[in-house]
């Protein structure tokens, strides 16, 4: 640490602004090896208030910092392809767009997506169509230019980011030179496989983010495959009756949301070792009156783009704990579930959430120790010191915190030790993977270690299968969600779950509630949600 810091904060400490500071060092061990530690300094005064001596505690965060490390490798990569993925694509393509603007250059981002390739996976099962995904993927790097990227954006579809480009044609060479990589036969196994696969292209010079720019290509993804597949398609701006689309569902969501057709339904989270029910997650659900159940990861991104999120958060909150307080007449043990409600990045920067979340706890004479507000990581990074005032402003009410999907994306443990949250959700990409390589399995356990060292609950999500409920109790998992337990459901089918409780688990997963299948011109047109569904 910088002498002249360590010395400015010792003056603020005696000075009385600052009563302690926490910082991380490192050290070169005399075999060779880093330590890094992270150093705590108080101040301790008299009954006079005057400085005494400073208590320094010192604890060694090496392995911390290892396991971080790994989770941020998985957090930027795809365990399936080793190519980027989502996240660090975003980040490359904000960093081009920046100097698209300033150089005057041309850039194009190119949305590849198999053509058909559900019916390798429902011909050959799962792990051929894993090996499939895996070998176009390696075509693909092969056929990517130096300095150009490319990402598995989730499911069959990849990302393809090139810059510097001069007109539309450049970016058209590239997609004929990415679809060429499919004219050979791929050799899984004993099987030969013909796939093909479609390409959807949006350039721009600056102006435009991620999302937009996903949203042009995946437009021009949809025109390719109404053209017969096997192809690719440039963005034109008269594409853009998709979005009117997109308004048109937005209206019908706010009307349904009038209407009474936004209902929440809630999926028990359960002690591994006795399948009792210690908590619920509230998740919203759209019963339209022609598509029938639409799930969230439909209607929420459309939610979140204009103010309706607002509207439908604190209708979340209000339902959540207005049904969960009624429980507590029904369940007979002594210690109450609690309920998690989620939370996106605008509702928990927004600066009425407290006085919100007060009033709905007094309006229902509700214990703020059983409400927990979920939030992704993601949160952090929109301000991390609004994010560190609202964290400890919801300690000080009683209300905790969990983060969701943990580990999937920039995972930083200083800001979790800002945070502090009560409880970390993982991510069911972590359980499903587990049995894919001991890397699975360690990566789990290390996660366990994480979250025991910030003092929070460590929840699995996702858990399907009695073999990931033995695997996770064995790696001191103690609390988990999933199919095997349960899907979400309506209130009054958990109450019965709870008057009957412990939950029994069977060998298979009872199926998810049926949900709407939503015409491509009715989705959103965007990939974001295609690989939200592929993610329940």
């Amino acid at each position: 640490m910088d002498r002249d810091i360590a010395n400015n904060w010792t003056v603020r400490m005696l000075a009385g602004e600052q009563s302690e500071v926490f910082y991380t060092k490192r050290f070169l061990h005399k075999d060779g090896h880093v330590v890094w530690v992270e150093v705590s300094r108080s101040l301790a005064r008299d009954e006079a208030s005057k400085p005494q001596y400073f208590i320094n505690s010192v604890r060694d965060i090496t392995e911390e910092r290892s396991l971080l490390a790994q989770l941020s490798h998985q957090a930027l990569h795809d365990p399936l392809t080793g190519l980027a993925n989502r996240i660090m694509f975003e980040d490359r393509l904000t960093q081009a767009l920046a100097r698209a603007s300033r150089e005057n250059k041309r850039l194009a981002v190119l949305l590849i997506d198999l053509d058909e390739f559900k019916d390798i996976n429902d011909t050959f099962g799962h792990q051929v169509g894993d090996d499939l995904l895996a070998e176009v993927a390696r075509r693909l790097k092969q056929a990517t230019r130096a300095g150009d990227t490319l990402c598995r954006f989730g499911g069959d579809e990849f990302l393809y980011l090139s810059e510097g480009l001069t007109n539309h044609s450049e970016a058209e060479t590239i997609a004929e030179r990415l679809l060429s990589v499919f004219d050979e036969p791929f050799i899984i196994g004993e099987e030969s496989l013909s796939q093909a696969a479609s390409i959807g292209i949006a350039t721009c010079q600056g102006g435009k983010g991620f999302v937009e720019l996903l949203r042009d290509a995946d437009t021009a993804l949809s025109d390719a495959k109404r053209q017969g597949k096997n192809r690719y398609t440039v963005f034109r701006p008269e594409m853009h009756d998709q979005v009117s689309n997109r308004i048109g569902l937005v209206q019908e969501l706010r009307r349904s949301f009038d209407s009474d057709k936004i209902l929440m339904h809630y999926q028990p989270i359960v002690d591994l070792a006795t399948s009792q029910t210690v908590g619920v997650e509230a998740l919203m659900r759209w019963n339209h009156p022609e598509h029938g159940w639409v799930p969230p990861y439909v209607f929420i991104p459309l939610a979140e783009q204009s103010k309706l999120i607002f509207d439908l958060g604190s209708f979340a909150l209000h339902q959540a704990v207005s049904e969960a307080a009624s429980w507590r007449h029904l369940d007979q043990r002594e210690e109450q579930p609690y309920v998690t409600v989620n939370l996106s990045p605008r509702q928990f920067h927004d600066p009425d959430l407290l006085s919100k979340i007060k009033e709905v706890l007094e309006a229902n004479e509700f214990a703020p120790g059983r409400l927990v507000l979920e939030i992704t990581e993601g949160v952090a990074f929109v301000d991390i010191d609004s994010a560190t005032r609202v964290a400890s402003r919801l300690r000080q009410l009683g209300v905790s915190l969990a983060i969701d999907d943990f580990g999937t994306g920039y995972s930083s443990l200083s800001y979790f030790t800002l945070l502090r949250p009560s409880i970390l959700k993982i991510d069911q990409s972590f359980v499903n993977r587990a049995h894919d390589s001991a890397n699975g399995e360690r990566l789990l356990e290390a996660i366990i270690t994480i979250g025991n060292s910030l003092d929070a609950i460590v929840v699995a999500e996702g858990i399907e299968t009695t073999t990931q409920l033995e695997m996770l109790r064995g790696l001191g998992y103690n609390f988990g969600q999933g199919y095997l337990f349960s899907p979400a459901v309506p209130s009054a089918d958990l109450v019965g779950m709870l008057e009957s409780a412990p939950i029994s688990c069977g060998v298979s997963p009872p199926p998810p509630p049926h949900v709407a299948t939503i015409p491509i011109d009715y989705r959103l047109a965007s990939s974001a949600a295609r690989k939200a569904k592929r993610s329940l």
